[in-house]
C-alpha cells in the first residue's frame, strides 16, 4: 500500500485511535428525498463537525457541501436503480474514478450483492473499481448490501466481507450480529457497521457499543442520526461511543428526547 493510499484511510480512520464515525447520507440515490434529507446541506452543515467522515454521492457534494469544509469525503460511486425499480442489487459504477480524484475524496464506496441475482455483476464492478483505484491511491470501501431473502447471520456476513476483501476492498462496510467478532476475525481489512434503517436511539446506540466492543473500527451511520429527535446530540453520543469507549446507556443520557 503506497504513500497516497495509508494517507487517504488514516484521515477516515483516525490513527491515533483506530476508529472512525462515518456520517451515511446518500440515501437518495436510491431513495429520493428521504425523512430527514429533504433539505440536505442544511442537515449535513449541523452534524459534519462532529464526523470523521462524510458519505454521499457526487451531486450532493457539489450542491450540498461547502468546499472548504476539511472533513474527509467517501464518495458513493455506484447506483443505477431505485426503490420503485426491478431490483436494487442491479447496480453499475456511476462516477469515474477521475471524477474522484476532482472532487478531492479520501475513498470511494459501492454495494456488492453475494448471494443476490446480480451477484457477479456487482463483485465484478467492485474488483474493476479497485484496479482503477489502485493506478490513484484511492482507498475502496465495499458495503456488503443484503436483499430481503438473505439472512444477516455470521455465515452469510463473514462470507460476504471476505470475497469484499479478497478482491482488494481496502474497509468493509456490513451489518451487526450475533458472533460478529467472527465477521472482524475473518476480514483481513478494516470492518465498518452500518446502522441500517431507523431504531429507537437506545437501541442504535448499544449496536454502536457492541459493534466496537466485537471489533469493528467504527460506525456509519445514517438513518439512525440525521432522523433521530435530537440528531446532534445522537452523532456526539455515538461519537463518545466510538472515540471515547462510553457505555451505551450513559451516552443515551446525553440526548435530549
Amino acid at each position: 500500500m503506497d504513500w497516497g493510499m495509508k494517507n487517504r484511510i488514516s484521515r477516515i480512520i483516525k490513527p491515533e485511535i483506530g476508529r472512525t464515525v462515518m456520517l451515511a447520507v446518500d440515501h437518495g440515490y436510491f431513495l429520493g428525498p428521504t425523512t430527514g434529507l429533504e433539505e440536505p446541506r442544511k442537515i449535513i452543515a449541523e452534524l459534519l463537525p462532529h464526523a470523521d467522515s462524510l458519505m454521499l454521492t457526487r451531486g450532493m457534494l457539489r450542491t450540498s457541501v461547502d468546499p472548504m469544509n476539511s472533513v474527509p469525503i467517501v464518495l458513493r460511486v455506484s447506483g443505477g436503480n431505485s426503490i420503485i425499480g426491478d431490483d436494487l442489487s442491479n447496480e453499475t459504477i456511476t462516477v469515474s474514478v477521475k471524477d474522484a480524484v476532482r472532487l478531492n475524496v479520501s475513498a470511494v464506496a459501492l454495494s456488492i450483492y453475494v448471494g443476490g441475482k446480480y451477484e457477479h455483476q456487482t463483485l465484478k464492478n467492485l474488483a474493476t473499481l479497485v484496479s482503477e483505484c489502485e493506478e490513484y491511491g484511492i482507498p475502496v470501501l465495499a458495503v456488503t448490501a443484503v436483499g430481503k431473502e438473505m439472512t444477516r447471520d455470521a455465515k452469510y456476513l463473514s462470507l460476504a466481507c471476505r470475497i469484499a476483501a479478497e478482491l482488494g476492498a481496502h474497509i468493509v462496510k456490513t451489518y451487526y450480529c450475533e458472533d460478529f467478532e467472527k465477521v472482524v476475525k475473518s476480514c483481513p481489512v478494516p470492518v465498518v457497521i452500518a446502522g441500517g434503517k431507523k431504531i429507537p436511539e437506545k437501541d442504535a446506540l448499544e449496536l454502536a457499543y457492541n459493534a466496537i466492543k466485537d471489533g469493528a473500527v467504527g460506525v456509519d451511520m445514517g438513518r439512525n442520526i440525521f432522523q433521530s429527535h435530537d440528531p446532534v446530540g445522537m452523532i456526539k453520543a455515538v461519537r463518545s461511543i466510538v472515540h471515547e469507549n462510553v457505555s451505551a446507556k450513559k451516552a443515551f443520557e446525553t440526548l435530549k428526547i
